[in-house]
């Protein structure tokens, strides 16, 4: 597999990369180490991690996904040097006091957790160092309008840049990145950077998948013109692009296991609308009317648009990392690409 230069960055990853959000949680340390070594058996070098996780997160799992990095760092001598490793700090606490109080996310926030992060991934740097989600106050995790009222920022964006700078004049960090973000704070930030000589960010992790292209409303232009590398995460829409769930639904009888059936947390967010899986059964459908297995739509969507630098796949098993993997040589036809769009003229998009 080929690697892409990231954004404007010296990063070269490949157009898959290894979301871990499951290690800790779903999936026991043994067969997470399992899993990265097949990925990167089969050409992956980007794994991508984050203080918060393991998810659905819990003070008691906190931290747990980068501490199983660690290990397999420290136990494999020389397979630091093959991977591009990202992580992320933790935005302003969304239900989780354990990550840290109050509504801002001050410089020193920014550099604990770094450290921390370091700490627990047994490493001397990381390459590509994200803010999970922004301190403003934005329509993401399901919130679909942005409301002035609720705007209650305390640490503004140029210290962010600034204590990120920091870490990387430090050594700590190689990278910068955003996640979750919006076009104005893509722009943004690298405004500021430029004017000011600061680290420029070299990507924009946010969902994208087809019950959610949220993307392409504005910020794949942010992105192309501006030259910052998307990381589309959730391609599969949390499973229900899958079609396990399309029978049974979340909690009827046969239910598959997996994050909506597992979590109720999960089934309260956007992945849980009955609009989503409504339309993620569509598109299934259509996957399967033109010879296809929903995941291989689903998945070669994100691989083959020119909106994607690289695509987050998230698996529980060496069988799920395969099937994900396999799905790379899928081809899409004109015509299988202008029902899918057809199918999001009339749906939009149900899991925003």
């Amino acid at each position: 597999m080929n690697t892409i230069s990231l954004g404007a960055s010296e990063l070269r990853v490949t157009p898959i990369g290894l979301g871990t959000m499951t290690f800790g949680e779903q999936v026991s340390e043994p067969d997470a180490h399992a899993i990265l070594d097949r990925a990167i058996e089969r050409g992956v070098n980007f794994v991508d991690t984050a203080e918060m996780y393991s998810v659905p997160p819990r003070a008691e799992t906190y931290g747990r996904t980068e501490a199983i990095i660690g290990h397999w760092l420290k136990a494999r001598p020389g397979m630091r040097q093959r991977i591009v490793l990202a992580s992320k700090v933790a935005g302003p606490s969304r239900d989780a006091p354990w990550i840290r109080a109050g509504a801002g996310m001050t410089a020193a926030d920014i550099e604990a957790s770094c450290h921390a992060s370091l700490k627990r991934l047994q490493t001397e740097v990381i390459d590509l160092y994200q803010i999970h989600w922004p301190e403003r106050q934005v329509p993401a995790f399901g919130r679909l309008y942005y409301d002035p009222a609720q705007e209650h920022s305390q640490t503004p964006i140029v210290e962010q840049l600034q204590a990120l700078a920091r870490l990387v004049q430090a050594g700590k960090v190689r990278q910068i990145g955003l996640s979750n973000e919006t076009p104005y704070g893509v722009h943004e930030f690298v405004r500021l950077a430029e004017q000011l000589g600061l680290p420029r960010v070299a990507s924009v992790q946010n969902c994208y998948c087809l019950i959610n292209r949220s993307v392409d409303n504005a910020l794949d232009e942010s992105c192309h013109r501006l030259n910052v590398g998307l990381l589309a995460f959730s391609p599969l829409g949390a499973g229900l692009l899958t079609g396990k769930y399309d029978a049974s639904g979340f909690t009827g009888p046969g239910a598959p296991v997996g994050r909506m059936s597992l979590y109720e947390r999960q089934r309260k967010m956007r992945w849980g609308r009955p609009a989503a899986l409504a339309t993620a059964r569509r598109y299934n459908q259509l996957a399967r009317d033109h010879g296809l297995t929903p995941t291989q739509l689903a998945l070669a969507f994100c691989y083959r648009s020119w909106r994607v630098a690289s695509t987050l796949i998230g698996v529980t098993s060496l069988a799920h990392l395969d099937e994900n993997l396999d799905a790379w040589n899928v081809q899409l036809s004109p015509e299988l690409l202008a029902a899918v769009d057809a199918i999001r003229l009339e749906a939009r998009d149900p899991a925003q």
